[in-house]
């Protein structure tokens, strides 16, 4: 039976998936705040080829938002082959958790000076994966993982 904190954090890992998708879309439609934070190739890309840009950020905001909406509709019992989309959902949780956690440890340590690139690195970038993007998706992929152990028994359906 999944627990009161299970719902809540399929929820949290929505949210948070959402606004990374939102995000996306945004910078997909020719939007500009923030997309430093990702890296000056992402602006790069957005001035030089903004179709090719749109489309493939476009791309990466459906497959965010996938990713986010579908622990949702399990749990929900909306989608059939829960077993399938459980264990879809726990790869994808744990890819965002080591994803997320090592960027950020490690765009932290540069920031730090604990890590020094000879070629230098894009503060902006680096600032947006240690403080935001990263953590957000660490949060995402935590909130996921922890509410999908919440219902570890909870009865699957054999569809």
């Amino acid at each position: 039976m999944r627990t009161t904190l299970g719902w809540i954090l399929v929820w949290v890992a929505c949210i948070a998936g959402s606004v990374h998708a939102g995000f996306s879309v945004y910078w997909a439609v020719g939007g500009q705040w923030l997309l430093a934070t990702v890296g000056q190739w992402a602006v790069t890309l957005s001035v030089e080829a903004p179709l090719r840009a749109g489309l493939v950020i476009g791309m990466v905001a459906m497959g965010k938002l996938l990713a986010a909406v579908i622990p949702v509709a399990v749990a929900y019992g909306r989608f059939r082959r829960r077993k399938f989309w459980r264990a879809v959902s726990w790869a994808g949780g744990l890819l965002l958790v080591f994803y997320g956690g090592l960027n950020m440890i490690l765009s932290a340590a540069v920031l730090g000076g604990a890590i020094r690139p000879a070629d230098g690195y894009d503060v902006e970038a680096m600032m947006g994966h240690a403080w935001l993007w990263d953590p957000l998706f660490l949060m995402w992929g935590l909130a996921l993982v922890v509410s999908l152990w919440c219902s570890l028994k909870e009865p699957l359906p054999t569809t």
